[in-house]
């Protein structure tokens, strides 16, 4: 009788490639096989020899679903590496309680696993054809969407029950607030209730000798005495001393003066009022005749000489009342060609990304290749009013030396002094329009897509800012909003005359989202509209072949966003012209130089260390989808091919390709500790590119 192994060898070696008619059956009885099997190869064994026996089998059981690397959407896998969902499941939670025995039973382990994250919703279904799309539409009215909604969110002060007082954490000061005061005072209480420190040493002490959160600080013990004093390195805190590493924060004074609403706009009311004039002139001229008031009661028409008098009396009115002698500042307004240039062309542009797109993530971008990199959105009205949360949206590392922002709006006014304010507060190498977000909250109030449906507006926002900045204004569009009816052609050569001086396209329609692929023959045509302004493509790039392809369309240049999230190590690809085999341990050193920078930018304190935690899984739910390069069947991977479950070279190449929140948290805890028992997380978007 034939061994387990020899049926295994045997059944593999069915011809892979069947006819059509013959597939669905073959794809049946393979499954049906590989189900039997695996009950077979993997029986009742200890615990420290599960994990390795079904990491074993792994590879026996996947090669009888060769056939389903050929199911439509999905990625080609080896056969070796395919597994089923159960068992890659089995395998990683088996590793996972093993590196927990010490610390509690199986039952705990689950339990805690459970609490730490929430429900995942349902898996997004293949796109069907027309005639299949009309009946699941019937039988199931409510379609799935791209975003998670209405997801649990706890701030991360929280996570923070009690906290020490800032006068405390600054050399013991006394606190303004005395008996009145919330925070803790007494630091031999506080550090007897404070939760466990993560590490042994502290990015912010080893790297600029001094950490700012003091006895807060999650790694604490690397820096106090046990009097509960904090220590200083001399020479590295002289070293950066006079160091401005992070620009672009919002001072008190302006942001008082933003709220009490005395910040003086003195070029976008002037631009406002061209405005204002020039709707009243189109106002009085919509009549056939000027008219005047007759003795008798009646109207008579303005006799010529009368109406070339107004006009002159209208010319000679002073605008603007003056007070002194006149300067050049007054007179002479700066010429296009004055105003800052930056050479666009041939660079690699980092989309602004929403969420994911944060400081920390766009210095590990920068250190891969990175040419460009922008802010995230941020809204235009909330700028205005000094919220602090949007203010951090502008914020510059020193690494970035081609940075600009992203500014999103849909009214002239709002937009042009929005526009004024960065010119005169913040350091910027350009401003960026959004007129490509989909999102409804948005769309609806006429921002992002909307503005290309709205060309007058779009113009006398365009004018405006260009008006009141003294660097380039560039925009951001889609190829129009209904998906099969494209507009971006018609607005590129309006947008010359208006002087925009970069324009990105997204080859996709509002519509579709990111379904479908990316529009690049329509690019192409877009770009030759364009020139001599320079126009960057946007959309799929993966691989350095996506991009290779992409500049044989004309484009200036190549705008990647979730390619970056999916693969931040891209820039390096397309620059070298190669395809990386990464492992495993560098992609975790990328996320450990990922939470060393989220600790410096956004605290090594309790707080901190939770936001860093929450950005990074954010980020871990586009980068579980990276496929490694030696184990695809077909190389480069589809960035709308989804990846089926297959098992990694070892248990953390594995893990990563997870697509389960439960696993992503551990990948945290690695880095930054346990989670703290209330957590909750689930991610903003899902996986609607696989659609």
């Amino acid at each position: 009788m034939a061994s387990v192994r020899e049926r295994t060898l045997l059944c593999s070696t069915e011809p892979t490639f069947a006819l059509p008619v013959q597939y669905g059956l073959y794809q049946t009885v393979a499954r049906l096989i590989s189900h039997a099997l695996e009950l077979l190869l993997v029986p009742q064994r200890s615990k420290k020899g599960s994990s390795e026996g079904v990491m074993e089998n792994a590879g026996e059981v996947s090669t009888l679903r060769g056939s389903d690397a050929a199911v439509k959407g999905e990625a080609a896998i080896k056969f070796e590496f395919l597994t089923t969902k159960e068992t890659f499941h089995k395998f990683i939670d088996s590793e996972c309680q093993d590196s927990k025995e010490d610390k509690g039973s199986k039952n705990d382990a689950v339990e805690e696993t459970a609490e730490t994250c929430v429900d995942e919703p349902e898996a997004k279904k293949l796109k069907l054809d027309h005639e299949e799309k009309e009946k699941a539409w019937k039988s199931n009215s409510k379609r799935l969407r791209g975003q998670n909604k209405s997801r649990p969110y706890t701030k991360p002060t929280t996570y923070d029950e009690k906290r020490l007082c800032l006068s405390v954490i600054r050399d013991n000061r006394q606190c303004p607030f005395g008996d009145k005061c919330y925070f803790h005072h007494d630091v031999a209480e506080y550090m007897a209730s404070k939760p466990s420190d993560i590490g042994d040493s502290c990015y912010l002490y080893d790297t600029f000798g001094k950490c700012g959160y003091g006895l807060s600080c999650r790694f604490a013990k690397a820096h106090t005495t046990p009097d509960f004093k904090t220590m200083e390195k001399t020479d590295l805190v002289k070293a950066y001393e006079n160091r401005n590493l992070v620009r672009n924060s919002l001072s008190k004074d302006l942001q008082n003066r933003l709220r009490k609403r005395s910040v003086t706009f003195t070029k976008s009311e002037e631009y406002l009022r061209t405005l204002k004039n020039k709707k009243e002139q189109q106002g009085n001229g919509d009549a056939s005749e000027a008219v005047t008031a007759d003795p008798t009661g009646g109207e008579r028409p303005l006799s010529t000489d009368a109406e070339k008098q107004l006009q002159h009396c209208q010319d000679n009115q002073p605008t603007v009342k003056t007070v002194g002698p006149l300067t050049d500042i007054d007179l002479i307004k700066m010429r296009p060609c004055e105003k800052k240039q930056v050479d666009f062309r041939d660079k690699l542009y980092l989309a602004p990304l929403t969420t994911c797109g944060n400081l920390p993530f766009r210095r590990i971008c920068k250190r891969f290749g990175a040419d460009i990199t922008c802010g995230e959105m941020a809204m235009c009205t909330n700028l205005l009013q000094g919220q602090q949360s949007e203010w951090a949206l502008l914020k510059r590392h020193e690494s970035e030396d081609l940075f600009g922002v992203q500014l999103e709006g849909c009214f002239p006014d709002t937009m042009t002094r929005c526009a004024e304010l960065i010119n005169n507060n913040i350091d910027v190498d350009f401003v960026d329009i959004n007129s490509g977000c989909p999102i409804d909250l948005v769309y609806k109030k006429g921002g992002g897509c909307g503005l290309m449906t709205r060309t007058r507006k779009f113009e006398q926002i365009v004018r405006g800012m260009n008006y009141v900045l003294d660097v380039p204004l560039t925009v951001k569009i889609r190829t129009g909003v209904q998906e099969k009816c494209s507009i971006a052609h018609k607005l590129i050569p309006e947008m010359k005359n208006w002087g925009i001086a970069m324009i990105t396209l997204h080859g996709r329609s509002r519509e579709q989202r990111y379904t479908k692929l990316a529009d690049w023959d329509y690019i192409n045509s877009c770009s030759k509209l364009a020139s001599p302004v320079p126009l960057f493509g946007n959309g799929d790039i993966l691989s350095y072949e996506d991009a290779m392809k992409a500049r044989e369309t004309g484009v200036s240049g190549i705008m990647i966003a979730r390619g970056a999230l999916v693969k931040p190590w891209i820039f390096t690809e397309i620059k070298e012209s190669r395809h990386w085999d990464i492992s495993s341990g560098e992609r975790l050193d990328i996320l450990r130089d990922f939470t060393n920078f989220g600790l410096e930018h956004w605290g090594s304190d309790t707080q901190g260390v939770e936001k860093t935690r929450t950005f990074m899984l954010e980020w871990l739910s586009f980068m579980c989808r990276y496929i490694p390069v030696g184990l695809l069947e077909r190389v480069p991977q589809k960035i709308n091919e989804r990846p089926p479950y297959y098992m990694g070279r070892n248990y953390l190449e594995s893990l990563m390709a997870s697509q389960n929140v439960g696993d992503w948290i551990r990948i945290s805890e690695m880095l930054l500790g346990p989670v703290p028992k209330n957590f909750k997380f689930l991610p903003k978007h899902k996986a609607n590119a696989y659609k």
